[in-house]
């Protein structure tokens, strides 16, 4: 009984001379994100396609954002995709702003699809579209996710 109170009274102090830092991060609530995007562009070895997004979050948090993918590989075509993408959970929307490292795959001839998986730090997203288009390839490269 002794050491069980010295164990409660050693945590409670070791807590305080923390000053709960580790608490409210471990506390936060986590949220969980997706986005519906439209995007367009072409490649021929070079890969560049532009686009908006809207990206709603299970907290209620909501977000126009505009995208912006260069990337490089064996690839050619043009299209134009609309699809859905799935982030990992965050703790707040600002979070998912920045670049992304993307490893993507298209092919398509006059009805395209795309997919990607992309990380940014400890944020994973996963876009899969559809379209339409002339296209086929594997790169690598980024996707710039900022505010509008």
């Amino acid at each position: 009984m002794k050491t069980r109170v010295s164990r409660i009274i050693f945590t409670l102090i070791a807590a305080c001379s923390t000053g709960f830092t580790a608490m409210p991060v471990a506390a936060q609530s986590m949220t969980s994100c997706t986005m519906t995007y439209k995007m367009s562009g072409w490649s021929f070895v070079y890969k560049q396609y532009d686009g908006v997004g809207h990206i709603s979050c299970s907290n209620g948090q909501r977000a126009q954002v505009g995208l912006s993918s260069k990337s490089i590989g064996f690839t050619i075509g043009k299209s134009e995709i609309e699809g859905t993408g799935v982030f990992s959970e965050v703790r707040n929307l600002n979070e998912i702003y920045g670049h992304y490292v993307a490893l993507g795959g298209h092919a398509g001839v006059t009805k395209s699809v795309d997919g990607q998986v992309l990380t940014s730090g400890e944020i994973s997203l996963v876009l899969s579209g559809k379209g339409r288009g002339v296209d086929i390839g594997v790169t690598l490269g980024a996707l710039n996710v900022t505010p509008r």
